[in-house]
C-alpha cells in the first residue's frame, strides 16, 4: 500500500525535528515500511496494517507537538507505549500494555502471576520473582524498567547477573573480559532489543543510562533513582545476596528474580535465593511472586520439558 502524508506546518523541521532526528526515531519501530520526505510531504510505502498504524500515530505525535514548543525522541517513544495514558489501569489490573515492541507489538502481562508482578511493581520497592524458565519473569522486569525510564520516573537501568559458569569455562572462551562475559549476558541485551530501538539502546549503554554487568560490579555502589536487576538470582550466595540487596539508594526500585531448580553453584545449598526470600518476604515494600509450571510462555514443549526433569 502506498500512501501519502502531508503536514500543515510552515516547516517540515517543526515536527521532523533537526536533520531529521525525530522522523528518523519514529520510522524505526516500522522495520517494514519504506519512508521517505519531500518538503512537507511524507510517501509511505509497504504492507497496509503498518502505513495505517504509521499514519494514525504520526497524527497523534503532531497533536503533541501543537502542545510542545519543540519535540524530543521521548515524546515518540511515548507516542507508542502509552505508559502515562495506562498507569492507573496498570497499576490496579497488572495487564494493561506496559510498553510497545520496536515492531509495534504490546507487551503485557500473559498470565496471573505476571499481572502480579506488574501490581508488585507500583506497591513495593523490592520484588522477588522465582518459579521455572520461560514464565517471562526477566522479560516482564525488564518491560516495567523500560517503561519507567521512557517516563523518567528513573534515571537508568542496571542488569545484572552472577558470573557463574553453568556447565562451561569463561576462561577458554577468547578476548577480553568484556568479550568473555557479553555472550554470558546476552539474554538482557535480546530484552531490551525488543523494547528500545537500535540507535537509542547504544546512546543509553554509551552514556551509562542503561548498564549491564556481572554482579561483582555492584560492590561498593549506592545506586539512586534505578531500576535495578537481578536475574539468575539462584547462583548468588547468602553473603552476594546481602551485598546487592544493600545498594538499594533513593526512589530505587529492585527486582530479583531466579529459578531455584537450575543453581549453577558447586554446592545447590549454598544458594542464596530461597533462603533471603524467607527472611524478607515478611517486610513491607517487599513481595514475592513465585512462577509455576502453568506460567510457562514459551514453546508448549518448555512445560512439559521442566515437568520432565522435575520429575526424575
Amino acid at each position: 500500500m502506498k500512501k501519502t502524508i502531508t503536514l500543515q506546518v510552515s516547516s517540515p523541521v517543526e515536527i521532523f525535528g533537526p536533520g531529521n532526528r525525530i522522523l528518523d526515531e519514529f520510522s524505526s519501530y516500522f522495520p517494514g515500511l519504506s519512508v521517505r520526505d519531500r518538503g512537507v510531504e511524507i510517501f509511505l510505502d509497504g504492507p497496509e496494517d503498518q502505513v495505517l498504524d504509521f499514519e494514525r500515530k504520526f497524527a497523534a505525535l503532531v497533536t503533541l507537538r501543537k502542545h510542545k514548543p519543540s519535540l524530543t525522541v521521548y515524546d515518540v517513544e511515548d507516542v507508542f507505549s502509552g505508559e502515562n495514558q495506562n498507569r492507573n489501569s496498570l497499576a490496579q489490573n497488572g495487564n494493561s500494555v506496559i510498553v510497545h515492541t520496536t515492531d509495534g507489538r504490546p507487551i503485557r502481562a500473559r498470565n496471573l502471576n505476571q499481572e502480579l508482578m506488574v501490581k508488585a511493581w507500583f506497591n513495593s520497592d523490592l520484588v522477588f520473582a522465582t518459579g521455572p524458565a520461560g514464565t517471562g519473569k526477566t522479560y516482564i522486569a525488564i518491560a516495567l524498567a523500560v517503561r519507567a525510564l521512557k517516563n523518567r520516573e528513573i534515571k537508568r537501568i542496571i542488569l545484572t547477573r552472577p558470573a557463574v559458569e553453568a556447565g562451561e569455562r569463561l576462561g577458554f572462551l577468547p578476548g577480553d573480559l568484556k568479550d568473555k562475559l557479553d555472550p554470558y549476558l546476552q539474554p538482557l541485551y535480546d530484552a531490551l532489543e525488543d523494547m528500545i530501538p537500535t540507535k537509542r539502546l547504544q546512546d543509553f549503554i554509551e552514556n551509562d543510562t542503561i548498564q549491564i554487568a556481572p554482579l561483582a560490579y555492584m560492590r561498593g555502589r549506592t545506586l539512586d533513582r534505578a531500576c535495578v536487576i537481578l536475574d539468575e538470582a539462584q547462583n548468588t550466595n547468602m553473603g552476594q545476596m546481602k551485598m546487592f540487596l544493600t545498594r538499594m539508594g533513593t526512589n530505587a526500585k529492585f527486582i530479583v528474580t531466579g529459578d531455584a531448580t537450575q543453581v549453577d553453584l558447586p554446592r545447590r545449598e549454598d544458594s542464596g535465593l530461597l533462603r533471603t526470600i524467607k527472611m524478607l518476604e515478611e517486610i513491607k515494600g517487599v513481595t514475592v511472586v513465585r512462577f509455576t509450571d502453568s506460567d510457562i510462555v514459551r514453546h508448549p514443549l518448555v512445560s512439559k520439558i521442566v515437568k520432565a526433569f522435575e520429575d526424575q
